[in-house]
């Protein structure tokens, strides 16, 4: 006998698009600090592409929960 899967296949589409910025997210704070670490006195100039790449990564996830909305059954 199948099991009846319940709850929206949109949200499970979600949960594994949220996997891709968690890794994207945790690798942008890990070389800012790596960098910072390494240069001290750079960690200006890499803070601001620190949260541009935040951004960016982040750009993927809503974009994830926006299609999983859209293209939701």
């Amino acid at each position: 006998m199948l099991a009846e899967v319940s709850g929206s296949l949109a949200a499970v589409g979600y949960g594994l698009a949220a996997i891709g910025p968690g890794i994207g997210v945790g690798i942008v704070f890990a070389s800012y600090i790596q960098a910072t670490a390494r240069q001290p006195e750079s960690a200006g100039l890499t803070r601001t592409y620190m949260f541009l790449g935040f951004a960016v990564v982040e750009a993927l996830a809503l974009l994830g929960i926006a299609f999983g909305f859209v293209f939701g059954f």
